[in-house]
């Protein structure tokens, strides 16, 4: 009985350990990450029904930075094994990144409670998730891939190509509509002989059917409180409401003084659009009734003037920029870049 309770209580001390690590970076950044700076009034021009909160287009970050940091795993693997992974680096990026975001937002408004809650939750499981999978590989996963010597097995390559497949999945669709099980069946079916093959097919497998759990709950979750919107609307100038109808997914909505109110995709999609937009001339007055945006580039040099954040990319030898700006100032910012050693990576909407 007295061994039980020992081990009762060992348990105990773990689990709370494990609550206080993962709480930790979210009170680091309740306690020492906000700014003070006062937003700054603006008249917005769009219907207030049609209005987004501005500090959310850097609170989309976050999320994006974890759609990046499956890009750099991918990467990674694209010619090494999951040990070579910084996994804790990558933990370490995400909140330094929210801290620094998290500042910055305070001069366009508070953050609401919703998008504060969903940054800490999707930071933890992130967290969680990317702790679990070092403390594997860096360990027994790294002692399998010695086993198996130089050359990749069937399974090594299947779950680089999975990886690779999954990133650019994330680019427009949420995370939890990926057919982890699929991906489980797969190593299943494609699994050789190998020793290296029975380890990926069962560690791999087993973090697939977790996550294929853990994504029913959160898109049961998702369909209880509806799916954010997937399209925003904004006023451009420089073109004649007849010019739209050349660019998939968007509505003129109507012609105003200041220009033409149009409705478009979101996400990645909104990026493309938005490129194509200014390569043809047209400039952008107003996004969901916000004149500040965020958006991310690329390039060579370690540091690029007036960006908010610049961190080196695992897998690349390039480095991301964060860099805001007036929304009136988007389009010109693009169309300069194909003169500078910048390239866009993704327009953070709201």
């Amino acid at each position: 009985m007295n061994s039980v309770w020992r081990w009762f209580r060992r348990l105990m001390v773990l689990c709370l350990v494990l609550v206080l690590g993962l709480g930790a970076p979210v009170t680091y950044v309740e306690t020492m990450c906000q700014g003070d700076a006062r937003p700054q009034p603006y008249a917005a021009l769009i219907d207030p029904a049609h209005h987004r909160p501005e500090t959310r287009s850097l609170m989309t970050y976050p999320e994006w930075y974890i759609v990046h940091a499956y890009e750099d795993y991918a990467e990674v693997l694209r010619d090494g094994d999951p040990h070579d992974y910084s996994y804790l680096r990558s933990i370490g990026g995400f909140w330094t990144s929210l801290c620094a975001i998290t500042g910055e937002a305070s001069a366009n408004g508070e953050i609401d409670r919703g998008t504060k809650q969903m940054v800490y939750v999707i930071g933890t499981s992130f967290t969680a998730e990317l702790a679990l999978k070092a403390a594997y590989e860096e360990t027994l996963g790294r002692l399998f891939a010695w086993l198996r010597g130089p050359r990749p097995t069937p399974l090594d390559k299947l779950s680089a190509r999975q990886a690779a497949e999954y990133a650019a999945f994330l680019q427009q669709v949420p995370w939890y509509k990926w057919s982890f099980r699929a991906d489980a069946e797969a190593l299943r079916t494609q699994s050789s002989a190998a020793l290296r093959d029975t380890e990926r097919r069962l560690a791999l497998g087993l973090e697939y059917r977790a996550k294929a759990a853990y994504a029913d709950v959160i898109a049961q979750a998702v369909a209880q409180v509806g799916q954010d919107e997937l399209t925003l609307r904004m006023i451009v100038t420089g073109a004649s409401p007849t010019q739209f109808a050349r660019y998939d997914g968007v509505t003129v909505i109507k012609t105003r003084p200041e220009g033409i109110e149009i409705e478009t995709p979101r996400y990645r999609a909104l990026t493309r659009l938005l490129m194509r937009m200014a390569s043809d001339g047209i400039d952008v007055i107003e996004i969901a009734g916000n004149d500040d945006i965020l958006l991310t580039a690329i390039s060579d040099q370690p540091g690029e003037p007036g960006s908010l954040l610049s961190r080196q990319r695992q897998g690349f030898d390039d480095y991301r920029h964060l860099i805001t700006l007036d929304v009136t100032e988007l389009m010109q910012r693009l169309r300069q870049m194909e003169q500078t050693s910048l390239t866009l990576e993704h327009i953070h909407d709201y």
